[in-house]
């Protein structure tokens, strides 16, 4: 039987290159990425075990920004060390990034922390930690 072993990489379509590049870049420094490899129209990141490429769209899907919603992509979820990760990482959004903020950082979920943003074309990005709260309960009652 074959069995997939690991998620290689996601590779999203963008309608201004130049400035998806840029929002991407600064994003993907941020979380400790670097650059992959680089074409004309394309470039991909990699942290040494995720993989996220952007490339630019054609003449109709510039047209218009994704909604969510829409049949396809509905969002990406970065897992972050800890939830003070979380927390430095919506800081870094709105300070640096100036990216839109759909939902803050918080409890979405019993123990599952997160927040929500949006990249310039509209796709749902997600910084997230779970399991944090259970293991520090756990620790405590050894």
């Amino acid at each position: 039987m074959v069995r997939v072993v690991n998620i290689d990489h996601l590779s999203v379509r963008v309608s201004d290159f130049k400035t998806s590049k840029d929002f991407y870049g600064k994003l993907f420094e941020y979380l400790g990425f670097e650059v992959l490899d680089e074409y004309d129209d394309a470039i991909g990141w990699t942290n040494g075990k995720t993989r996220f490429w952007i490339g630019q769209a054609d003449r109709q899907g510039k047209k218009h920004k994704h909604r969510i919603g829409d049949v396809g992509f509905h969002h990406y979820a970065f897992e972050l060390r800890s939830r003070s990760d979380v927390d430095d990482l919506q800081r870094f959004l709105k300070e640096k990034l100036g990216a839109k903020i759909v939902d803050p950082a918080a409890e979405y979920y019993d123990d599952y922390y997160a927040v929500f943003f949006l990249d310039p074309d509209g796709l749902k990005l997600e910084g997230m930690k779970y399991g944090e709260e259970k293991a520090a309960s756990k620790r405590k009652r050894e």
